[in-house]
């Protein structure tokens, strides 16, 4: 699907066909936003070669499928912008996102992506109609307000990760299973791939903070601070996860261990109180001829006796030594 609208400041927006988008492009007056949404590859050449004739390599990203490095390119006219956003199906053990591609001139800002359709966009896109400040402020303040939406959407999955943390530390404390374990390293791969996609971009916005490109005004560059301050935010947020889950893990293990060995101290205590048991019994089952003492009324209630003693012997020294 594609949209498109031209913005004035002081007037609603526009609609506009693909022929007035030419006829705009060669007398610029206010701005123009062509947004494709799901497009075909038709479409995407059509419009952002045909009509806008952007670089092939650009479209070319546009066009391709999988995770791309989110970037900012300078064409001289026109900046190309691509964006990670989180995708609206991802959760905790699936980190799914989605590319934003973004054309950006002084005149005309440029959205396009083939996935499902993003909500940064459609937010914008709505606050378009009810918001005159936008069109006012120009296109790169539109832009600005489109990657400040994309990344204020991280906080959901954040808080998410933050809650299951904090769970799964109280569990490795009170019931360590393996379950857990397996819970805490899919958030830690999460975190991660988290970490892959924040860096990339808190770059990008860094790069578009400063006095380098002539399509971001030194006001907007105000703006696009702040979304680098949020993603600074977010990436220590992510790191504080991170190192949580690592604690969470060594937590574990340990106490793992602990029980482990807990289960191996019983057990050789048990092994040591019956090894004198095994070898008296041994002794006198062994088929002698002659046992004198076996002849004896008291012998064998005084061999119960003897074992008792020495279980009860051997667990005081063992409890005098602490070793249970």
């Amino acid at each position: 699907m594609i949209k498109s609208v031209r913005l004035e400041a002081g007037k609603p927006p526009e609609s506009i066909s693909l022929s007035d988008i030419s006829r705009f492009l060669e007398k610029p007056r206010g701005i123009i936003w062509v947004s494709l949404e799901k497009a075909s590859n038709t479409e995407i050449e059509s419009i952002l070669s045909g009509v806008f004739n952007f670089h092939p390599l650009a479209i070319e990203d546009c066009e391709s499928i999988g995770y791309q490095t989110p970037k900012v390119d300078d064409f001289d006219h026109y900046l190309f912008i691509i964006a990670n956003a989180i995708h609206p199906d991802a959760n905790l053990k699936d980190l799914a996102t989605s590319e934003l591609n973004i054309f950006l001139s002084e005149h005309y800002i440029v959205t396009c992506f083939t996935d499902e359709a993003m909500s940064c966009v459609q937010n914008i896109w709505q606050r378009m109609s009810k918001d005159d400040r936008l069109s006012a402020r120009g296109a790169d303040f539109i832009c600005h307000a489109i990657l400040d939406t994309l990344v204020d959407e991280y906080m959901p999955l954040l808080d998410k990760m933050d809650e299951e943390v904090e769970w799964l530390e109280d569990q490795v404390l009170a019931n360590p299973e393996t379950a857990t374990l397996e819970r805490l390293l899919t958030l830690k791969h999460m975190v991660m791939s988290l970490r892959r996609v924040i860096s990339p971009q808190r770059e990008l916005i860094n790069r578009l903070t400063r006095d380098e490109f002539l399509q971001i005004s030194a006001v907007s560059r105000i703006y696009f601070r702040d979304i680098y301050d949020h993603l600074v935010r977010i990436q220590d947020m992510s790191e504080s996860i991170r190192d949580i889950v690592s604690g969470a893990v060594d937590i574990y293990l340990n106490s793992t261990s602990l029980r482990l060995n807990t289960v191996m101290k019983a057990l050789t205590i048990v092994s040591t109180i019956f090894l004198p048991l095994t070898f008296l019994a041994g002794v006198y089952g062994m088929n002698f001829k002659y046992f004198p003492e076996l002849e004896l009324t008291w012998a064998y209630p005084a061999l119960w006796f003897v074992f008792l003693l020495i279980v009860v012997l051997m667990l005081t020294f063992f409890k005098k030594r602490q070793w249970f």
